[in-house]
């Protein structure tokens, strides 16, 4: 851990809960998430489009989340969420270069992440609101090589473990099954920034969830030399379950 930006306090907490679950609560579910980038990445004074330049495209795309939800006044709910975005592409940086790189290149992004959140649920009816913080592990890399694969290569890299904000509503329409919501973490500090929400139409029936909706995720951040400016976004489709 390189870096760690302090800018969501505990003022989240200070909002009493007034509702709790009656039963302990427990749901997981994985989704797929056909996500686009766009952006730049920077290393010193050297900067790369990663879509323009890098062609870059969506390979792999892992998310998977744990729930539990309790009934214990004060002690707040946890969720567990895992992301991993994997793309690659072939592109030219042209003579100028990026990082001592020119010309054709074969470039790969790594973007990890997992968050611990802890959260209280504000309202639990046919409105829900959540409200929380997220611990937010985060990692990007991405490496670009000269072509043909062998010569020496430029690796762009950011590490932290970030503070977020968390904020989730839904909307149940009763007796169907049907519901619309929002969730997002979120936190803007001294120049960095990262922002992940998604939106969702969602079905239940029995135990089961089914989730389509759309992402997006924006990460402003920089490590030492290193910069990540990059979005990415795109629709996605869950399943769950729920007990």
């Amino acid at each position: 851990m390189r870096k760690l930006m302090l800018a969501v306090g505990g003022s989240l907490f200070l909002v009493a809960p007034v509702s709790q679950a009656d039963v302990v609560g427990l749901g997981a579910s994985v989704s797929y998430w056909d996500s686009d980038l766009s952006g730049q990445a920077a290393t010193n004074s050297d900067v790369v489009d990663v879509e323009n330049d890098l062609n870059l495209d969506s390979d792999t795309n892992a998310n998977a989340s744990l729930y539990l939800e309790h009934p214990v006044p004060l002690l707040p709910n946890i969720r567990l969420n895992y992301t991993l975005v994997e793309q690659s592409g072939r592109g030219n940086v042209g003579l100028a270069g990026f990082d001592g790189v020119t010309g054709e290149v074969q470039s790969d992004l790594d973007l990890e992440q997992l968050d611990l959140t802890l959260y209280y649920e504000v309202l639990d009816n046919w409105i829900n609101l959540d409200l929380g913080l997220t611990a937010r592990d985060f990692s990007g890399e991405l490496i670009v090589r000269e072509q043909p694969i062998g010569v020496p290569a430029s690796q762009t890299s950011v590490d932290a473990v970030i503070p977020m904000g968390y904020l989730a509503a839904r909307f149940d329409l009763p007796l169907t099954g049907v519901s619309v919501g929002a969730e997002g973490n979120f936190i803007s500090f001294d120049g960095d920034s990262l922002h992940d929400f998604n939106a969702y139409g969602q079905y239940e029936i029995s135990l089961i969830q089914f989730r389509a909706g759309y992402r997006q995720m924006s990460i402003d951040y920089e490590d030492g030399n290193d910069r990540l400016d990059v979005e990415v976004g795109g629709p996605f489709v869950s399943a769950g379950v729920s007990f």
